[in-house]
This record gives C-alpha cells, structure tokens and sequence, in this order.
C-alpha cells in the first residue's frame, strides 16, 4: 500500500527545517515505541547527518508498547553513533522531564544562559510531541487532537535560562513507498484518514496481532479459531460486538468493526503491543 499523503504545510515545514537545522544543537526525535523505525522519518536523520548534529531518540507512548521489545530498541539505537534513547510515556512529568539533561551530554559545550543548549523537537504526525511538549514546558502550548498534522509551524520556547526548545510540525516524506511501512503507520493513525482504508488497515493489524500476540486478541474477542485470516478476524469481532448494517438484512459491519479493533489497539485497551522489534529486517514482530 503506496500511500501519498503530504499536507501542504509539510512542504514548508520540510523547508524550515533544514534552514534551521544549522542553528540548533541537538535533534530530539520522537518516534511511537510500538513501531520505532516505521514511525521514523529518514528525512530527519538525512539533515542531521548533512549539519553533524547528535540525536536523542525518544520513543514514546512506552505505556503501550511491549516493554521486552522497547528495552531492546533502546539499545540498538545506543549502539548507533551520536545517538543516545530513552522510553518515555510522554504525557508523564517525571518521564518528560528526563529528556533535557539526556541531550545535554550530546551538547557539553551548551549549558550557559550565553550559550543555551538548543533543542530541536522533531517527528511524524501523531507520535505524541505537542503533548509532550505541553507536559515538559508545564502549560499548553501546543493544540493536542487526535488526528495527525495539527501543529502547523516552527514554534521556539524557553525552558529555562539554559535550554530553548524548537518544536516543528510533524513530518512525513512525500512518498511511502513500502506497503508494510504505510500499513504499520497508518494503524498508529499518523496518516490522515482520507488516505487509507480503515478495513485494509485493521485486516493487516488483526493477522499480525494473531500471528504475535494470539491471546491478546481471542481474550479481548473471544475469538476460538486458529488460523483466522484478517477478514475472517473482523468478521468474528463485528459478530461479537454486534456490529450489523441496518437495513441490510443483518449483514455484518465490518467497517464499523474494523474501526472497534484499531481504535482499542491504539489506546492500548487491548494490551501493550510492539508491531515492530530490532532484529527483524523489516520491523515485523510476526
């Protein structure tokens, strides 16, 4: 599933960003703990690598993520050079607050009110940075809605005397050209819904969750069928929920159930789930 999804904002967004990508010290990338690669936007670390600035990988929403699988992710970006990670559930003071002082080492000479650290806030849509950014800075600042794109613009902030925060709109590239790429984020909801088809997307979600985690899914469904395809699994759910067309004789909504599976997946109601781990080439845990 190609997908071409890219506001225009992104656009000058992408253009900002490389401009003043010169004028910061260290790049913070959020990026949502159940799918880190996939959720990570090349581009970013395509400048950083141009402008030779270190980064802090910060994989967030760890509340929802597998907790085996996000350990070994921040180690494998430990490993990469000038790059350090954390695991963070974004909306936590305590947890949001550990991100100043892990870039601060990547930036040693940029601790003075004459010479701030500065800290560019970076990432996809929907990967949590305006709330994130709210819960560091102790005030809203950042507009926080469930669809993804909502920041527009670059906007700077003080943290304090020291520290100053450039927070960019989040960033797609133009293209997704890997189908397991757009599949993976089209179910953490960072691709605008007038670009993906929710069935398509909880049919690849419903195989993979039965292939990695079988009892998260039959315990939440009550699902007893071994070898279920994706529609197979939304047909069972829509018949458990009672999902029904009206005036279609009782056919079943498997649209309306597609739309139960994913939206219960991504507030974790079905458990802490990673779709992607380290060691696999392309990032699928099945």
């Amino acid at each position: 599933m190609a997908i071409q999804w890219f506001p225009g904002h992104m656009n000058r967004a992408r253009r900002e960003v490389a401009k003043t990508m010169e004028a910061i010290d260290v790049v913070v990338e959020l990026v949502d703990a159940r799918i880190p690669e996939a959720s990570s936007n090349p581009m970013i670390a395509d400048l950083r690598q141009q402008f030779h600035r270190p980064c802090l990988k910060v994989l967030n929403k760890a509340d929802l993520a597998d907790p085996a699988v996000t350990k070994a992710w921040v180690k494998a970006y430990q490993k990469q050079e000038g790059v350090n990670a954390v695991a963070i559930t974004g909306n936590l003071v305590g947890q949001a607050a550990k991100v100043p002082g892990l870039c601060q080492p990547l930036a040693p000479n940029r601790n003075r009110a004459i010479k701030p650290l500065r800290m560019m806030i970076m990432g996809i849509p929907n990967v949590g940075k305006s709330t994130f950014m709210n819960t560091l800075l102790k005030r809203r600042i950042t507009q926080v809605g469930n669809e993804p794109a909502v920041t527009k613009k670059q906007q700077r902030h003080k943290l304090s005397d020291s520290i100053t925060l450039i927070d960019s709109p989040g960033l797609l590239w133009p293209k997704i050209e890997d189908p397991i790429v757009g599949f993976l984020l089209a179910t953490i909801h960072a691709i605008g819904a007038n670009a993906v088809v929710d069935e398509e997307i909880a049919e690849f979600l419903a195989e993979t969750l039965m292939t990695q985690y079988p009892a998260l899914l039959t315990d939440r469904y009550g699902l007893k069928e071994d070898g279920m395809n994706g529609a197979g699994i939304l047909e069972a759910i829509a018949k458990k929920r009672g999902c029904v067309r009206k005036g279609r004789g009782g056919e079943l909504d498997k649209e309306q159930a597609a739309k139960i599976l994913l939206t219960e997946y991504r507030s974790g109601k079905l458990g802490r789930i990673s779709l992607q781990i380290p060691e696999k080439k392309d990032g699928l845990t099945r």
